[in-house]
């Protein structure tokens, strides 16, 4: 397990993208050969302004070159939610496994919409949502609780554990406790983060202010490696010189 520590959530936010970039050209994509990149989901229409579908294409997808028939997106109005399910851990199998699975930390120490109590072996399905997570997501309705979604469809904690790499997103006072719990203390069900401690490729990225409820030792000890974690992201790739290097 990786904790990268950088000093605000720019940094952090930058990090982690460059992160993504080198990975991804490292894998050298091409028309037959995808990297696949798994992301949290919901339960919203997907034209609905606060859906998923909608935040994910406005906050990436149209700023990256992508086919919209490569995102694909679990449809919370299916007819069928059990086969919608079903048929979204088919694709990622059909694709050959998720790649890197990138997911923040919710304010109970859940990936995804994974809240305590989930098996840390479950698949993709329909999941009630924790009172903790709707109040969470009320600033995205206008505080207006009555419209926010009380279920969503989600990835399992297994689905994520199966990815060959998972990077998790942690910034601010706020989830300090968050953090804490997920890599200081043991694996639990309660705190569904808590299963990637025993992932082989696991990357933590937070800001300063996440680390306040850490040990001393911890946040020591990782911020003594960042000169390694640095030369994860520098020097930053780009799939120009590596197009260029297999044609040389």
């Amino acid at each position: 397990m990786r904790l990268v520590i950088l000093d605000n959530y720019e940094l952090a936010s930058e990090w982690a993208a460059k992160y993504i970039c080198n990975l991804i050209i490292q894998f050298k994509p091409g028309q037959d050969r995808y990297f696949t990149l798994g992301l949290p989901t919901g339960k919203l229409p997907r034209n609905h302004p606060e859906s998923y579908h909608s935040y994910m294409w406005n906050n990436f997808f149209k700023h990256i070159d992508i086919d919209p028939n490569n995102a694909h997106i679990l449809d919370g109005n299916a007819t069928d939610l059990q086969a919608e399910c079903d048929a979204f851990e088919k694709k990622i199998k059909d694709a050959g496994g998720i790649d890197l699975f990138v997911g923040g930390i919710g304010p109970d120490v859940h990936i995804a919409f994974d809240e305590p109590g989930s098996s840390l072996v479950s698949r993709t399905r329909l999941k009630t949502l924790a009172m903790d997570t709707i109040l969470a997501n009320a600033k995205y309705f206008d505080g207006d609780l009555s419209k926010v979604p009380t279920m969503a469809l989600t990835v399992g904690v297994g689905t994520v554990m199966d990815a060959r790499e998972v990077m998790i997103l942690i910034t601010g006072a706020h989830k300090a406790f968050v953090l804490h719990k997920a890599i200081e203390e043991g694996v639990s069900h309660m705190w569904t983060v808590s299963a990637f401690q025993q992932h082989p490729r696991t990357i933590f990225v937070c800001d300063e202010d996440a680390t306040i409820e850490l040990r001393v030792k911890t946040v020591k000890y990782f911020k003594g490696l960042m000169h390694v974690h640095n030369k994860l992201v520098d020097p930053l790739y780009s799939m120009k010189e590596e197009t260029e290097g297999d044609w040389s």
